[in-house]
């Protein structure tokens, strides 16, 4: 459990969610639905033709050409972060299925631009829908950067912990079993001398028996009150006496007692990043909101205009998205030939 309950920021493009096991057994092109975040190498660079090379850059180089229209190590790249997810094996496989899958989508749209299919106008509303969606994501990507700064993660983590140092824990053991009379029969093998931890391998129903009944160190209101009223009211060492809770009998013996000890801001620092992101963004976008004329034709007057945001939950998924991405190697630099380790 997290000691910052902190939320994430929206990731930087907006990716509709593709179904698991998708095969590359099947042509690739099947997948043309992916094909917006790939256009790169199909409609812009098949208008160029062999007789008219591209201009070299060594940091993109030209992995293969299709009917002359080249394929660089970034259109890979794009093509890694719209189905890389469905691939299976090692780099160097999946850098060929990516290959084959924007030969196909290259092959396919070329034929859909000689039968003018982009004149179409459903075609041309889901181009823009495509565009609008990519220049929000990179908009918001812009902003929340820009207000992730240092100063203002400390602030963030300096306001969370404040209240953290006047909060007490506990740490605690405990038996728990059925009924009353096993909890006195117990408790009475203890006060002969007894070991706790080696009483609680044995005898408690509870999962954490194994570790000798050790729940570690809780605050008041992570325990059930039974539970928690007894506890934080004992001293270090004692045991308690029979408590009844709604998963049975407790004996309870407090460890030790503390104040609350805040995380490192270290190890809490991406929560932090994605929280501020997150935030700035959320106001941000309210403030456009707030700016702007909004006009619902499908409500009588005097309803409200402006529906609720983006869900958080498809923010967050959004932002899942782009850490897996981030977090996979480019298989335009995997190698060719090598076989992988």
């Amino acid at each position: 459990m997290p000691l910052l309950k902190l939320c994430s920021p929206v990731a930087a493009t907006f990716a509709a969610p593709r179904p698991r096991g998708f095969k590359f057994a099947t042509v690739a092109a099947l997948a043309l639905l992916a094909l917006p975040a790939v256009a790169g190498c199909s409609k812009n660079s098949s208008s160029s033709s062999a007789s008219q090379p591209e201009a070299a850059n060594p940091n993109d180089p030209v992995i293969a050409r299709v009917n002359g229209t080249a394929i660089r190590g970034s259109d890979i790249q794009m093509a890694e972060e719209d189905v890389g997810a469905d691939l299976q094996g090692p780099p160097d496989h999946k850098r060929e299925q990516l290959i084959a899958y924007l030969t196909d989508v290259i092959l396919v749209s070329q034929a859909a631009e000689k039968k003018n299919m982009a004149e179409n106008a459903d075609f041309k509303r889901r181009q823009a829908f495509m565009r609008n969606k990519l220049l929000m994501g990179t908009m918001l990507q812009s902003h929340a950067k820009a207000a992730a700064t240092d100063e203002e993660m400390r602030k963030v983590y300096d306001e969370a912990v404040k209240p953290m140092a006047a909060e007490e824990e506990v740490r605690a053991r405990h038996i728990l079993v059925e009924t009353e009379d096993e909890a006195k029969a117990i408790l009475t093998e203890i006060n002969a001398g007894g070991d706790f931890a080696e009483l609680a391998k044995t005898k408690s129903k509870d999962p954490g028996a194994a570790d000798g009944g050790d729940l570690g160190y809780f605050t008041k209101g992570q325990m059930v009150p039974e539970f928690s009223e007894v506890a934080f009211k004992m001293y270090a060492g004692q045991v308690s006496n029979p408590v009844k809770s709604q998963f049975g009998w407790h004996i309870i013996k407090v460890e030790d007692k503390r104040n609350r000890q805040p995380p490192d801001y270290d190890k809490v620092k991406d929560q932090i990043e994605t929280f501020v992101a997150r935030r700035a963004q959320t106001e941000f976008v309210a403030q456009l909101r707030e700016q702007a004329k909004i006009e619902r034709l499908d409500k009588p007057a005097g309803a409200s205009a402006t529906p609720p945001g983006v869900p958080p939950e498809v923010l967050r998924r959004m932002q899942e998205q782009q850490q897996q991405q981030q977090q996979q190697p480019s298989p335009a630099e995997a190698p060719k030939a090598e076989a992988p380790q």
